[in-house]
């Protein structure tokens, strides 16, 4: 496999010499970039808070391990420029994989732990992955069994290995993960182009399979430091729960600490309640990513202000941050950064601590370094400030392109933008406000209603809501009506549809806008990073109004 095979975006030259000139592309490949942080943070502790593969060591263990790893996977025919997939939790085996596959120059391909038979298969297939780690079990997943199936089809394969199985319960063909250690160690990491692919990351979207993202080693250079100067600040370790089979897991777990000398905690499952011992056995912080982590620390039992005093701050997004989230967090006394991207384009806005609490709290922040955004209507024209707009970005850590170039071409135009599908406001201070997803809005009789207004409303004028999500259920007369499905607090009844609709108009809203349905959840089906999946919500909801 070569960078030929996904083609790279159309980026003007002068806006590359403008991110070299100014630092943002260093022209650093990724296993370069590794091996000096791991070299030189040789004994910064690395810690995974696991009930079934706890681990503690350090930088320079993880170096070592990973460099015979590299040499191994070198000698058993996988070269620079090849696909190296892995889907493991967020154990030490995940680390040394990601490291040994950027050594080898490799393009590394992390898939989250949670994807099925679907979507492993078809990543490993339309990557022409060559190498592939993955676990023999996780709680109550039974990845051994599946593994004929993610692999059936998937030609290129040369190495499957597994973490936590012994050769006798392995399909032919596979190998125990401690067996990547027999050959001879790379002596230190292969350079590469550092243009071409880094990694590939697959996001769930409008299509039917997976996304494949594909950054380069000049792009993570911009994103690193990008999450740098936007960096909650407080200077305490932070636990992580996202998994680093995820994008920003991945940098947040794996990559970013290590540049720049942070001790790195993992934890393999986000249970509350073991996530608030965890922080103060080891003195943590923890709650940055999308509100579902912060909300869920806040809400649980066992919160102190023992607790509080460990987050003094959280970077929030990856998902709708409602103000009155924010608001809350911030009246108890951690200061709250909100910010915008998407596995395409990281980084597009963000806030620091020393921005107003207006701009802070109640939008998504102003453009990153060298990053540019522009707001178009329907027919392609900018809109005024103030007025909502599609989003289109195009800055240093916007990705090279899809695996699939029909997508790249539908998603980039000739000048570099990236069509994020978003839909946003910007104000007259030039902060962005994400209003709405383009493809979610709920057109009911014509008229467009947008769910993240909805959503907004109803966090403050609901009592004991924790969450909300606004979706659109399809009915015969308008052809899609506004339902709202909520999660309460423990003990808390949900209110009656018409307890919601009253609270909402005496709120100001447009009776258009109003909720016609309401169903109350314990909790909402997610992606990796905890964002509601509102189309697998759709079609439950459906299904419930079917069968009644």
């Amino acid at each position: 496999m070569s960078a030929h095979r996904w083609p790279v975006r159309p980026v003007p030259s002068e806006l590359t010499a403008e991110w070299r000139a100014a630092g943002l592309w260093d022209d650093t490949t990724l296993g370069v970039k590794i091996d000096k942080a791991l070299r030189d943070h040789a004994e910064q502790e690395f810690h995974v808070h696991s009930l079934e593969r706890p681990w503690k060591g350090t930088y320079g263990e993880l170096r070592e391990r990973a460099l015979a790893v590299a040499g191994d996977l070198s000698a058993r025919g996988v070269r620079p420029g090849d696909a190296v997939a892995f889907q493991l939790p967020n154990w030490a085996e995940a680390a040394v994989v990601f490291y040994a596959a950027s050594f080898l120059g490799t393009v590394v391909v992390p898939i989250v732990h949670f994807y099925g038979v679907k979507e492993v298969s078809y990543i490993l297939r339309r990557t022409d992955a060559v190498a592939f780690v993955t676990a023999a079990r996780f709680g109550r997943r039974d990845f051994l069994a599946d593994l004929p199936k993610f692999i059936d089809g998937a030609a290129a394969l040369k190495v499957v290995a597994v973490v936590g199985a012994a050769d006798g319960t392995l399909p032919a063909g596979a190998v125990p993960f401690d067996a990547l250690t027999s050959g001879p160690a790379l002596t230190g990491p292969v350079d590469t182009d550092p243009d071409g692919p880094a990694v590939v990351a697959f996001t769930s979207g409008t299509t039917a399979d997976p996304k494949g993202v594909v950054h380069s080693h000049n792009t993570l250079t911009a994103e690193l430091i990008q999450l740098h100067d936007m960096d909650a600040g407080s200077g305490r370790p932070s636990l992580i729960g996202a998994p680093v089979g995820h994008f920003m897991g991945m940098l947040g777990g794996l990559l970013l600490p290590a540049v720049h000398d942070m001790p790195v905690h993992l934890i393999d499952v986000w249970d509350p309640a073991r996530v608030l011992s965890t922080m103060l056995t080891w003195g943590l912080s923890a709650g940055s990513g999308s509100t579902f982590f912060l909300t869920s620390l806040l809400d649980h039992p066992d919160f102190t202000a023992d607790h509080l005093r460990l987050i003094r701050s959280v970077g929030l997004g990856g998902s709708a941050v409602p103000a009155a989230v924010a608001e809350r967090a911030t009246a108890a006394g951690i200061s709250v950064l909100r910010s915008y991207g998407a596995t395409e384009h990281p980084s597009i806005t963000g806030s620091k601590h020393e921005h107003d609490a207006q701009s802070r709290l109640r939008t998504d922040g102003r453009p990153m370094a060298a990053v540019e955004i522009r707001l178009l209507d329907d027919d392609g024209q900018p809109v005024p400030v103030g007025v909502p707009g599609e989003i289109w970005s195009r800055g240093p850590d916007c990705c090279i392109g899809y695996t699939d170039p029909e997508l790249t071409a539908r998603a980039f135009d000739a000048d570099g933008w990236y069509r994020t599908e978003d839909v946003g406001v910007l104000d007259a201070q030039g902060c962005l406000t994400i209003t709405d997803r383009k493809k979610d809005i709920i057109i009911r009789g014509g008229e467009n209603v947008s769910a993240a207004e909805v959503e907004e409303l109803l966090m403050q004028v609901v009592p004991g809501l924790l969450e909300v999500a606004v979706i659109s259920i399809p009915d015969a007369r308008l052809g899609e009506k506004v339902g709202a499905v909520l999660r309460m607090a423990p003990g808390t009844p949900a209110p009656s549809l018409e307890d919601v609709r009253g609270w909402l108009t005496t709120a100001g809203l447009g009776r258009q806008k109003l909720p016609e349905r309401l169903d109350a959840v314990d909790d909402f089906p997610r992606t990796s990073t905890a964002k509601i999946i509102k189309a697998e919500l759709r079609r439950r909801i459906a299904a419930v109004a079917t069968a009644n």
